[in-house]
């Protein structure tokens, strides 16, 4: 059963920046875990108390939050105080309905950001939103529930001699969303094997569920792509025109992650192409074997048409009718009916043969 989702109607004729939970809540009770890190060491500290977030004074240069589940309004109004958000953007991530999209403000960016994951027996995508705030020294990161989308980066963090540690966080930036495209070859692997799996299945003796495989698979193509693209411009703007927040060397790794997301939605359309013929050699298929029994079935019906005829013909009325006392008659009529059949099966063959 699907839990109740909270509809943007709710907001209606409240004031810009009204702190008002949108969409389904996937965690019941949020949770905050730190990483501060510069090129000295880390430190980490799991679970934190949102409220007392401000009071911890960190260590190290650079400080990573990152929250699990949808934030209470208190709580992210404490957060908001903290790191001086504005209140469209903590609106915003709230919001769990938003396009992909970049906000820049003064002293901070906020990246809206999907990542899915794929049900491989039903081919149903399950969307969460990714919210990232980019500061000078710090990154906060919303997630909807916990995941291992940004362990990889956890773990080179926690590593001895990494390049990640001596960077700021733009680096931190990138290799996050480096781990979200990165997540979206998984579910273009997939959807290729299932592709290839009703090929297999349509080239056979293809079954009425191929057809339902076919749609879902043309769904998940069609709500993939619709997203890519905002994420498309998203990373085209981040290493063009942010120079403020990324560093030269920075921007070249945001150029990689962009040209990864082309990748991708190269690879979509040619599913979205190939979802189309499957959709063709199915309904092609189909027909072809449905022609093929109409074609038997009419083969049958023209080989034992004469004998209707004559078993018609014998079964009228009349008084008088040849052989009707003689003793061979039936036999005779049996016999003429089998001839007239052979003949018409032997016109039949040689006509399918030529």
């Amino acid at each position: 059963m699907r839990k109740p989702k909270k509809l943007r109607s709710q907001k209606a004729g409240l004031p810009p920046g009204s702190l008002v939970q949108i969409g389904e809540l996937k965690t019941a009770s949020p949770s905050l875990s730190l990483i501060d890190y510069d090129s000295k060491g880390t430190q980490e500290s799991s679970p934190v108390d949102v409220l007392n977030l401000g009071k911890s004074n960190p260590e190290f240069t650079t400080r990573w939050a990152n929250f699990y589940g949808a934030l209470n309004p208190e709580e992210l109004a404490s957060v908001g105080v903290t790191f001086g958000l504005h209140p469209l953007v903590q609106e915003d991530i709230l919001n769990n309905a938003q396009r992909q999209k970049i906000d820049a403000y003064e002293d901070y960016l906020y990246l809206v950001l999907h990542r899915y994951e794929l049900q491989a027996d039903s081919l149903e995508l399950t969307q969460d939103q990714i919210s990232l705030v980019v500061g000078r020294n710090f990154l906060l990161s919303f997630q909807e529930r916990q995941s291992k989308t940004f362990e990889p980066v956890r773990q080179r963090l926690r590593a001895e001699r990494n390049a990640l540690r001596r960077a700021g966080v733009d680096m931190l930036a990138y290799s996050l969303l480096d781990c979200v495209v990165d997540s979206y070859f998984a579910i273009v692997e997939q959807l290729n094997d299932r592709a290839e799996s009703l090929e297999y299945q349509i080239l056979g003796r293809p079954k009425p569920s191929a057809l339902e495989g076919i749609h879902q698979l043309k769904r998940c193509v069609s709500q993939l792509r619709r997203n890519l693209h905002p994420l498309r411009e998203l990373l085209g703007i981040l290493y063009r025109e942010n120079d403020e927040f990324f560093t030269d060397e920075t921007r070249l790794y945001l150029r990689d992650v962009y040209d990864h997301t082309i990748h991708i939605i190269e690879s979509l359309e040619d599913l979205r192409d190939l979802s189309t013929s499957l959709l063709d050699v199915y309904l092609s298929t189909v027909s072809h074997r449905v022609n093929l029994q109409v074609r038997t079935l009419t083969m049958i019906a023209t080989v034992f048409m004469p004998a209707s005829l004559i078993a018609g013909i014998f079964g009228m009325n009349f008084k008088v009718m040849p052989w009707l006392e003689s003793s061979s008659g039936f036999l005779f009529a049996l016999g003429l009916m089998s001839s007239i059949a052979c003949l018409m099966l032997i016109i039949i063959l040689r006509r399918k043969s030529d």
